[in-house]
């Protein structure tokens, strides 16, 4: 069998090593390989995409894929986004397993979205994390730069239509708490522009849980500086293996024990560290 994961840049991607260790867990025989290519490609490429079992799909092209498929799963008619696709026998299903990573993630973890939830960013990701939150019962706020109010406020719109719910929408740089648990779902502090966080250190004082979606670094400046504050943090690699195993799940039926992902999760994180190492 023959997977693969598309998007665009892809040169630190850490899918590889977790799929294939997770086909190998299952004991299954297949391949997993990076398709890489520019957006003004997207519709000559998607033929080659097709022809595998399955395959990963991540920025840019969540929402590029959606007119080639022919069904999609209810949470990515929610979410507005695909990054998981079956090819079952010629016809192509989308799911979106991100929301299963971030709610495997805070379970995982014994974290409730049952509180005062503050969403850095109102994008894919974000939306993701923040219509997930008022599903479960979570009192939220989005938090963007002045450029991105308008697309805040149209989720706000959104989530009022679908869920019947408010969420606050604020400016990052005047945002105001206080919060139980504080998700990053900006690429702030991400690779290799390391050394920036998306809100200032002082106002991290008091938040008892930080959930940064960034994996790359292990250790991002939000989270160092969030742990010197007595905070609880998480970082991405949780929430990219949770989103991984709910793939194959999809793809062959495959079930795994959770001391197996665990020990996935502490492993891919040492392959990071690694790499860190040798940037």
């Amino acid at each position: 069998m023959n997977y693969a994961i598309t998007g665009y840049p892809l040169g630190h991607t850490m899918s590889p090593p977790i799929h294939n260790r997770l086909f190998a867990l299952a004991n299954l025989d297949a391949e997993y390989s990076v398709i890489s290519f520019p957006p003004e490609e997207f519709s000559q490429r998607i033929t080659q995409l097709k022809a595998l079992d399955g395959f990963n799909v991540t920025i840019p092209y969540k929402q590029t894929v959606l007119p080639f498929l022919d069904e999609l799963s209810d949470g990515a008619k929610l979410y507005g986004a695909v990054n998981v696709v079956k090819n079952d026998g010629g016809r192509y299903l989308g799911y979106n397993t991100d929301v299963d990573g971030f709610v495997r993630t805070m379970q995982s973890h014994r974290i409730s979205l049952a509180t005062d939830v503050c969403v850095l960013g109102a994008g894919g990701v974000g939306r993701m994390f923040a219509i997930e939150s008022v599903r479960q019962g979570g009192n939220v706020s989005v938090a963007v730069r002045e450029s991105g109010l308008a697309g805040a406020r149209e989720l706000q719109q959104e989530i009022r239509e679908k869920l019947g719910a408010q969420i606050a929408v604020q400016d990052i740089s005047t945002l105001k708490g206080p919060f139980g648990l504080l998700i990053n779902a900006t690429p702030v502090g991400m690779y290799p522009n390391q050394d920036h966080m998306p809100v200032s250190e002082e106002f991290l004082q008091g938040i008892p849980v930080v959930f940064d979606c960034i994996y790359n670094p292990r250790h991002t400046m939000l989270m160092n500086k969030a742990f010197a504050r007595g905070c609880r943090v998480i970082g991405g690699m949780d929430m990219l293996v949770w989103q991984a195993v709910a793939a194959h799940e999809i793809w062959n039926g495959s079930q795994y024990e959770p001391a197996q992902i665990t020990e996935l999760i502490e492993d891919m994180n040492r392959q990071l560290c690694e790499r860190e190492k040798s940037q």
